[in-house]
C-alpha cells in the first residue's frame, strides 16, 4: 500500500491550485471551491491521471465521481463482490488508499439524512484517479471565460467533475497528455479534444523499437494499438501471443485468422481498403527462366580506388567504380571517402579542391543549425512542446544505440555525445520531420564511418532523404514497399505465397522492421556496412532491397512450410533470424533474382515498374574483368495468356495524389481467374 496522500510512479505531471467547484454551496462559500492537486504518473506501462484534494483524509470506502451532468457531483461506492474482484487487479496496478474510477465497478450510493452529495463532517472530500487508457475526450473552456477548466470524459461515459486551473492554464496538461495519446478537435465542438481519432505520429509509434519489455509491449497494444504498432511488428515472438491467449491455452486459444485481424487493425496506417486497391494487372504465370549463378569479389581496395582518380581528385570511371562496389563492397580504409559519394554529399565528378570548399560551406551551415538549438533557454523550451519531445526521445534513443560497440560503450562515451548532438541538429534541418525512435540507427554506423560530426551529419541528411518515405506519418512508403514486396515474392514463387496466406501471413508484415530501417537489426554492425554500401550504388536495379528481402524469405521457405509453420510460428521464426544471415550470400541470391527477372521477356508490367526496367536495361560487371555486361531486355507492356494459372500484380507504386492504399486482406495478391 502506498503512504497516505501518495501514489506511486513517475510523475511526469504535477500542478496545485486545481479546483474543483462543488454544486453543494453558494458561489461565496469557499467550501464549494475544492482545492487540489492534479497529477499525470507513469507506472508499468500505464499512465495515470490523478486528482486529489488538498487534505486528502478520505474515506477509503467511497469515491467521487460525476454523473452525465458534469455540473453536479454524486456519489459512488464499490459493490462488495466487485471490491474483492477489483483487490486482485490492483497488486499489479497503482495502490492507493481509494478505489480506481470504473463506472463497470460502482453502483450509486443513496443519500440520507439530506446530506448533499460528498459531504462529510461539513467538508467536502472528492478524488478520482482513471487509467489514460480509458479517456474518451476533454472537454475545455472558452477562452477569456476566467479560469480555465477541463472535464475529462470516460469511454464508458462516465464524466468527471470539471477541473478549475486557479494557477496557471491547462495546457501543460494537455501537451503531458499528448505525449501518450492523439487529441483533436471534434468536428462539431472545438471545445471538444477526441482520443486517438486518427493516427499518432510515428515519434511515438516507434517508442522502444526492439527494447520494450514483454508485459509493456502487451500492454500497449491492448490499450493504444497504434502506439504499440512498429514496435509490436517488429519484435512479435511467442511470448506476446502466449500472453494475449490468456494463461490456459486449452480454453482460449485465439485461432491464427484472429490473431491476424487483431494485428493489421492496430496498424490504421497500414491497412488498405478494398475501394482504395491500386490498379491491378491480371497477368499469366510465367517461366522466369534458368537464375543464373552469381560470384562475389574482394572488396575494393585503396589501390583500386586511387588508380581511378585523375590529378585534381575526380574520379575517372564512375559507373566502373559503382559496380565494383557492389559486387565486393569497399575495404574499411575507402568507407570514409567513398560514403560521401555514395550517399551524394560530395558529386561524383567534383575535384578535391571543390569538395574542400563544399566542406567548409557544409561545416558553417551546419554549426549556424546546431546553434539554432543549442541556444534556445530552458524557458523558451517550456513553450515549445515538440522541441521538448524530439529532445526527450532523442535522449532516450542515444542511450541504447549499439552500446555493445567500442566506438559507443561506456558511460559519457563522446560517440553518444556526437549522436545526440547530429539528431538535435537534424531537427532544425528538417523540423517536419523532426526525430523519430528508429532514425538513430540510421546514424550509428555512418558516425562510425565518418569520425567527424559535421560529414556524418551532412552523410545522414543524405540517408534520410532516401529513408524519409519510411518515417512519414501516414506511412504511405512503408505501405507501397510492402504492396511491391508482395507482387514480387508472388511472382517468384506462388506456391510460397499462398502458403503464407493459408497461415494469415500475406501481409508479410513480418518484413516490416526489414524496411523501416534497412535491415540494421538483422545483421551484425560489420555487414551492415557491407550490405549498406552495396545497396547505396543503386545497381543493378531500383528497389534492390525488396530483392533482398525475396532472398531471406526464399531461404527460409523450406524450414516455414516442411515444418507446417502457422501464423505464430512464422513470426517467431522470422524475428528470430536477426543476426543469422550470411550477408554475402543473401548478396549473391539477390543479385541473381535480379538477373534471372532482367532477362525474363515476359516479366510483368507492374514488376518492371517496381524494379525500373521498362526503359533500361539491368547492367552487372563481368565476375572477372570489371568490365560492363548488359543483361535483359525492356519490359513489354503485357503478357502472353497461353498458360492457365493467371498472377495478380499490383501496380508498384502510389501515385502522389492517390487514395491511401492498402493490403484489403491477408489474400492481397492471391491467385484471381483472368
Amino acid at each position: 500500500m502506498a503512504a497516505a496522500g501518495v501514489v506511486s510512479g513517475k510523475i511526469v505531471y504535477e500542478q496545485e491550485g486545481v479546483y474543483i467547484h462543488s454544486s453543494c454551496g453558494k458561489a461565496s462559500d469557499q467550501d464549494s471551491l475544492i482545492s487540489g492537486i492534479l497529477r499525470v504518473l507513469e507506472k508499468d506501462a500505464e499512465v495515470i491521471v490523478d486528482w486529489r484534494p488538498l487534505d486528502d483524509a478520505l474515506d477509503s470506502s467511497s469515491i467521487l465521481c460525476a454523473g452525465k451532468d458534469s455540473s453536479s457531483v454524486v456519489e459512488w461506492t464499490q459493490a462488495p463482490k466487485e471490491r474483492a474482484h477489483r483487490g486482485s487487479e490492483h497488486q499489479n496496478s497503482y495502490e492507493a488508499e481509494w478505489d480506481m474510477v470504473n463506472a463497470v465497478s460502482f453502483k450509486k450510493k443513496p443519500h440520507t439524512n439530506g446530506d448533499a452529495p460528498g459531504h462529510r463532517n461539513g467538508k467536502s472530500k472528492w478524488s478520482f484517479l482513471f487509467s489514460l487508457a480509458d479517456l474518451k475526450s476533454i472537454k475545455q473552456s472558452k477562452e477569456g471565460m476566467g479560469w480555465s477548466y477541463l472535464v475529462f470524459c470516460l469511454k464508458d461515459d462516465v464524466v468527471l467533475p470539471a477541473l478549475h486551473f486557479h494557477q496557471g492554464d491547462s495546457r501543460l496538461l494537455i501537451e503531458s497528455l499528448e505525449k501518450y495519446v492523439v487529441l483533436c478537435e471534434s468536428s462539431q465542438d472545438n471545445r471538444i479534444l477526441l482520443v486517438n481519432c486518427q493516427n499518432k505520429s510515428l515519434s511515438q509509434s516507434f517508442e522502444n523499437l526492439l527494447d520494450e519489455p514483454a508485459y509493456g509491449l502487451i500492454q500497449k497494444i491492448k490499450k493504444d494499438p497504434y502506439t504499440a504498432t512498429m514496435v509490436g511488428f517488429s519484435k512479435v515472438t511467442n511470448y506476446i501471443f502466449d500472453s494475449l491467449r490468456g494463461s490456459d491455452p486449452s480454453t482460449h486459444q485465439r485461432p491464427p485468422s484472429e490473431m491476424a485481424d487483431f494485428l493489421s487493425d492496430a496498424i490504421p496506417g497500414l491497412k488498405i481498403n478494398q475501394q482504395e486497391e491500386p490498379g491491378f494487372e491480371v497477368i499469366t504465370r510465367i517461366d522466369l527462366g534458368e537464375r543464373p549463378v552469381v560470384q562475389r569479389r574482394e572488396p575494393v581496395s585503396l589501390e583500386e580506388w586511387t588508380k581511378s582518380v585523375d590529378s585534381e581528385g575526380r574520379l575517372l570511371n564512375v559507373e566502373s567504380m559503382k559496380q565494383m562496389i557492389f559486387r565486393g563492397g569497399l575495404s574499411h580504409s575507402l568507407r570514409k571517402q567513398a560514403w560521401k559519394f555514395l550517399l551524394g554529399y560530395f558529386p561524383w565528378d567534383s575535384t578535391k579542391e571543390e569538395r574542400t570548399q563544399l566542406q567548409k560551406q557544409k561545416t558553417d551551415e551546419y554549426f549556424r543549425m546546431k546553434l539554432q538549438w543549442k541556444s534556445v533557454s530552458e524557458e523558451q523550451e517550456k513553450r515549445n512542446s515538440r522541441l521538448r519531445d524530439y529532445r526527450s526521445l532523442i535522449e532516450k534513443d542515444v542511450n541504447r544505440t549499439d552500446r555493445t560497440n567500442k566506438f559507443y560503450e561506456g558511460q559519457d562515451n563522446p560517440g553518444l555525445i556526437l549522436l545526440h548532438d547530429i539528431l538535435m541538429t537534424y531537427c532544425m534541418y528538417d523540423f517536419d520531420l523532426g526525430y523519430i525512435q528508429g532514425m538513430s540507427d540510421l546514424l550509428s554506423p555512418l558516425l562510425y564511418v565518418m569520425e567527424n560530426e559535421v560529414d556524418a551529419f551532412w552523410c545522414f541528411a543524405s540517408y534520410m532523404d532516401q529513408m524519409h518515405q519510411n518515417f512519414e506519418e501516414q506511412m504511405q512508403g512503408m505501405k507501397t514497399q510492402l504492396i511491391q514486396l508482395s507482387t514480387l515474392l508472388r511472382l517468384l514463387d506462388s506456391g510460397f505465397c499462398s502458403y503464407l496466406e493459408s497461415q494469415d501471413s500475406g501481409y508479410l508484415y513480418f518484413c516490416f522492421r526489414w524496411l523501416l530501417i534497412r535491415f540494421k537489426r538483422e545483421f551484425s554492425f560489420l555487414d551492415i556496412l557491407r550490405l549498406w554500401e552495396v545497396m547505396w550504388t543503386e545497381l543493378p536495379c531500383k528497389n534492390f532491397h525488396l530483392l533482398l528481402c525475396c532472398a531471406i524469405l526464399e531461404s527460409e521457405k523450406q524450414q516455414i512450410m516442411e515444418r507446417r509453420y502457422g501464423f505464430n510460428e512464422i513470426l517467431k521464426h522470422i524475428n528470430e533470424l536477426s543476426m543469422k544471415i550470411d550477408v554475402e550470400d543473401i548478396l549473391c541470391k539477390a543479385e541473381a533474382i535480379s538477373l534471372q527477372m532482367a532477362q525474363c521477356k515476359e516479366l510483368p508490367q507492374a514488376v518492371c515498374e517496381i524494379l525500373g526496367l521498362q526503359d533500361s536495361e539491368v547492367t552487372t560487371p563481368d565476375s572477372d574483368t570489371g568490365e560492363d555486361e548488359n543483361v535483359g531486355t525492356a519490359c513489354p507492356t503485357s503478357a502472353p495468356r497461353s498458360n492457365t494459372l493467371p498472377i495478380l500484380a499490383a501496380a508498384s507504386e502510389a501515385k502522389d495524389d492517390s487514395p491511401a492504399q492498402t493490403l484489403s486482406s491477408p489474400n492481397a495478391c492471391r491467385l484471381t481467374p483472368a
